[in-house]
């Protein structure tokens, strides 16, 4: 049996069925519990707009504008693709930022976007006012497509590769057998057995995958837009228009008509599973009083449309996630089970993309491209509860076209996790923020002034109380929260074997000894960044960021299906208190009898301090001398307290993620990924070529016939604000983008990681000589390549 069952006759499903026959599935059955396209798919706005904030989700998104016109001569079926180009307008002038950077990485990307006065746009698109506003962005790719042809397409397309479509056919539950999805069984009782379900529901995708043991942060909401009588004088296809700071978007529409639609703030939930929710193209009430902000922001943007009327109020259902990003790829519980669903509005253009992607990571094991940003092991299944949800539906819907502001913290729905110290680290004035759906101090301040959150596209307000809280590192000590870091006890007669193979480092360790290390994948690509410290000869504690919890969950449970060891999460069994700085040893020696003085290096051992018994680890990522204490929750606060008592102070994440930078250290799902290998990442020092594991023929291969990139470490003059993605340039051409960055807080250089190509058996140093430059915001900054950290560059500093 080899048999692949689609949940969901939308576009997405279709488009998954499309892919999936076309890489060969042989037997693939769609099943929709009304007609095709009648839940949210057949009254979307049908927008285009391939350029996304990022190079990933740029690319999947690219894929619609060759698709959609290949669907057509495929099937000889209209999808109503026109490419009419588009605007993104901007009112305030930091929004011009955001622009600047969109557009750069989309010429990196192929597109033809560039920035346009206001000017520009009024002599393209005459009935528009754009006074008052910065500037703008054009897309000469921005399109439209007609979502019913679309899927019609589709669905013919599917047909002629030997899809089969069962209409009226609703699925009840998916099938679960010891963890595997095994098929679903029907609203009438009826039973399909498959090796592969593929939920592409939308809304309707909630229950029937809790139900199965996944949690889908996903709510519907009542997403509405308007379609005008023809506008007077708009002879020509009108462009994609998009009004950002009001929330606004515009598109053209058959016979001179216009669709005008939004994202609100507080948008209003709908219950998809209500009593009207299984009613086939579905169509809500119209909300004037909801609407009407769109609606005034349409008229000053085109004050021509005060003389034209409205010909239709579409209000339909549509789905959004928590942090407005799609969820898709397998269910980290369930093998065998997928999901594309929450598209945010966005459906039919992703629909491409997102199709193909998923089959292709069902039909080779693994996702085409590194889709961390969508894949739904990235999801806390805390935030898929209905309350949760509800909240987030007050800024999740606005935030797609709201401002982005660099280092922008969430209001709605916060505290969803807490450290057990959470209230210890409130009181040394934590401004808290989400990291990895964790609260955590960002940085500390006790005055109002200093804690207010005053966003800049420019030097950030914090970074001088940042700066302050390092300066301690010198000669003091600070405390650093690393409680929300993922957690894993490994236990059993293979312990060791099973981490031999599924690390590139030795792992055979003496007990009491850490090691850091890399997970790899069959193309030797970082699948995980992990620390692993031997507790006994069958027993590991491993270590790994907060944000991959339960993707490093997942890959530890499917690597270890033929070894006997057993994997528990302790994430929240524990507090963990980094204690850093140059006085850790003389602190420390006040507090506990043990001889720190001669704790070396990645070592471990349970020690009493205060009368607490804890376990200490001797590790640092802010590259100063320190230890990592993991402490029962029930005796954190108090051995905090003893901290504090002896003169130790808090350091914020922004400032812990500064010293990072300056110390070189690769942070995984920026800097690393699965596309990345060690020997391009710089960390070929972690590998162990004289054992086998998983990845090393890979490495091998790489190694003989040389890296094709380098992940440099970069200075860059004159101050700019780096975030991720920027373009690296040598001699005018973008050779590379940036990965992370961040000013010093100790050595007050700006740095930043970037991927940047090769030349086949390229030395550092020659890659150092090289002349760079990095295009920020529209404009260009040498960048000098650094051969050794900022800070600290011998290490003395961390071995005292």
């Amino acid at each position: 049996m080899t048999r692949q069952i689609i949940i969901g006759g939308g576009a997405l499903g279709l488009s998954v069925a499309c892919h999936l026959a076309e890489r060969g599935s042989q037997d693939i059955l769609l099943l929709e519990r009304n007609q095709l396209m009648s839940g949210a798919s057949w009254h979307a706005a049908g927008i285009v707009g391939p350029l996304r904030a990022t190079p990933n989700m740029t690319q999947l998104a690219l894929y619609a504008c060759e698709l959609f016109p290949r669907l057509e001569s495929i099937t000889g079926l209209s999808t109503g693709y026109r490419q009419t180009g588009g605007y993104w307008l901007a009112r305030q002038p930091e929004r011009m930022d955001e622009l600047h950077r969109i557009a750069a990485l989309g010429q990196h990307l192929g597109l033809a976007a560039e920035i346009v006065n206001t000017q520009t746009v009024m002599d393209s698109v005459p009935c528009l006012n754009l006074n008052g506003h910065a500037g703008a962005m054009s897309v000469a790719e921005d399109a439209s497509v007609n979502p019913v042809d679309l899927c019609l397409a589709y669905a013919r397309a599917a047909k002629d590769k030997g899809v089969v479509i069962r209409e009226n056919s609703t699925v009840s539950d998916i099938m679960v057998a010891n963890g595997v999805a095994t098929g679903v069984q029907l609203e009438d009782g009826t039973t399909i057995a498959a090796d592969t379900v593929i939920l592409c529901a939308g809304a309707w995708s909630k229950p029937l995958a809790r139900r199965a043991g996944l949690e889908l942060p996903l709510q519907a909401v009542e997403h509405m837009y308007v379609v005008t009588e023809p506008l007077a004088g708009n002879n020509r296809p009108f462009p994609v228009v998009r009004d950002l700071d009001t929330g606004i978007y515009i598109k053209g529409d058959s016979g001179n008509k216009l669709i005008i639609g939004g994202f609100e703030p507080d948008a209003k939930c709908w219950d998809a599973f209500s009593a009207q929710g299984d009613r086939p193209f579905l169509e809500l009430p119209e909300d004037w009083e909801q609407f009407q902000p769109f609606m005034q922001a349409a008229l000053d943007l085109i004050p021509g449309l005060e003389n034209t009327g409205i010909q239709r109020f579409m209000n339909g259902p549509e789905s959004f996630t928590a942090d407005t990003r799609p969820l898709v790829g397998e269910a980290p519980e369930v093998d065998g089970l997928y999901v594309a669903a929450g598209m945010n509005s966005v459906g039919i253009m992703s629909s491409a993309g997102i199709g193909r992607a998923l089959a292709d990571w069902i039909t080779d094991g693994y996702p085409p491209m590194d889709l961390w940003e969508v894949d739904i092991a990235r999801i806390d299944p805390a935030t898929a509860s209905d309350a949760h949800m509800r909240q987030r539906m007050r800024e999740s819907v606005s935030d797609l076209f709201a401002m982005h502001w660099p280092y922008k913290q969430p209001v709605a729905g916060r505290g969803l996790r807490k450290s057990c110290l959470h209230d210890y680290w409130a009181a040394q004035g934590a401004v808290f923020g989400l990291t990895a759906g964790w609260e955590r101090g960002l940085w500390y301040a006790k005055e109002q002034s200093g804690r207010e959150f005053n966003y800049s596209v420019g030097v950030q307000p914090w970074h001088k109380i940042a700066q302050q809280e390092a300066a301690e590192l010198c000669d003091g000590v600070c405390l650093v929260d690393l409680s929300p870091l993922s957690k894993f006890e490994l236990s059993g007669a293979d312990a060791c074997v099973f981490l031999q193979q599924l690390v590139c480092s030795n792992c055979d360790i003496a007990i009491g000894s850490t090691v850091y290390t890399q997970v790899l994948n069959d193309r030797g690509g970082i699948e995980a960044d992990i620390t692993i410290t031997r507790f006994s000869e069958t027993r590991f504690r491993l270590s790994s960021g907060a944000a991959s919890r339960w993707r490093d969950k997942q890959l530890l449970r499917k690597r270890s299906r033929n070894y006997t060891v057993t994997i528990d999460d302790v994430t929240e069994d524990e507090a963990v208190i980094g204690v850093m700085g140059g006085g850790a040893t003389r602190l420390l020696a006040q507090l506990s009898d043990t001889d720190w003085s001669q704790f070396a290096f990645s070592t471990s051992q349970l020690v009493q301090i205060v009368g607490i018994s804890v376990r200490a680890t001797r590790l640092s990522f802010v590259g100063e001398c320190g230890w990592e204490f993991n402490i029962p929750c029930d005796k954190a606060g108090d051995l905090f307290e003893a901290f504090i008592g002896a003169g130790a102070k808090p350091l914020g994440h922004y400032a812990v993620d500064a010293c990072r930078m300056e110390k070189g250290y690769r942070h995984w799902g920026h800097d690393t990924g699965p596309q990345i290998s060690p020997l391009v990442a710089g960390l070929g020092f972690t590998i162990d070529w004289h054992k086998e594991f998983t990845g090393k023929q890979a490495l091998l291969d790489e190694r003989g016939k040389g890296c094709s990139q380098r992940l440099c470490l970069f200075e860059v003059s004159g101050d700019p604000l780096i975030l991720h993605d920027e373009p690296i340039l040598e001699a005018g051409r973008v050779i590379g983008l940036t990965t992370s960055g961040a000013k010093g807080v100790r050595v007050s250089k700006t740095l930043a990681f970037g991927l940047v190509n090769i030349a086949s058996g390229e030395s550092s140093a020659q890659t150092q000589q090289r002349k760079f430059e990095i295009k920020v915001a529209g404009a260009c900054y040498p960048a000098t390549v650094l051969l050794n950290p900022p800070y600290d560059p011998t290490g003395e500093r961390m071995r005292p």
